[in-house]
């Protein structure tokens, strides 16, 4: 029988919805051989990361302008136009919170996700209201999978260990919150994920 206290921790991105600097910078780039350049070396997930992280684009996008002038206009899309980079909902994801959320079962987020980034995206994105909180990267100023944020999250939902069921499609991610003692999965599809839900005693 579930526990009336364990609560159900989701990653956001490409768990809840899809993420891919691609599909931004696609509509701007027309040569694929030029696109695939520009994403392995100009705006790269790597430093992306570094808003997760919590620095400001206030600084990120004029040094990286500096780093490649050519690409300013580019640069500057990035910031201005950052949800364009989240084409949609992970298909099945939304229904299984929904499904959760029904049944009462406490529900949390912990994303890697810039604060500025975050704030222009959560207005779009209803499903977060059936959320009861959600631990956001740039807000806080550290990110996955820092044993720092796992803690926060343990924090601000009042439960650990086993208590908290987590998925994430990051398996550094799952490792660390494994080492915390959660029960963590690692995300591949909803299918997969229901499946586990289900073996929890959730659904």
């Amino acid at each position: 029988m579930l526990s009336q206290g364990k609560a159900v921790v989701f990653d956001v991105g490409r768990v809840l919805y899809h993420w891919q600097l691609r599909a931004l910078f696609e509509k701007l780039i027309e040569d694929s051989e030029e696109l695939d350049w520009f994403l392995a070396h100009v705006v790269t997930e790597e430093w992306h990361f570094e808003h997760d992280r919590g620095r400001p684009l206030s600084a990120m996008v004029p040094e990286r302008i500096a780093l490649f002038p050519d690409y300013e206009e580019h640069i500057r899309a990035y910031a201005a136009r950052f949800n364009e980079t989240v084409p949609g909902p992970v298909d099945g994801s939304h229904e299984l919170v929904c499904r959760l959320h029904e049944k009462g079962v406490p529900l949390f987020c912990l994303t890697n996700f810039g604060d500025e980034f975050w704030e222009g995206f959560r207005p779009t994105a209803p499903i977060f209201d059936r959320f009861d909180d959600v631990i956001v990267s740039g807000v806080e100023k550290v990110a996955k999978p820092s044993p720092r944020i796992y803690q926060i999250v343990e924090e601000r939902s009042g439960r650990g260990g086993a208590d908290l069921f987590f998925t994430d499609d990051n398996p550094a991610n799952v490792e660390a919150a494994r080492a915390r003692g959660w029960d963590a999965h690692v995300f591949t599809d909803a299918s997969a994920l229901e499946g586990q839900l289900i073996a929890s005693g959730f659904l």
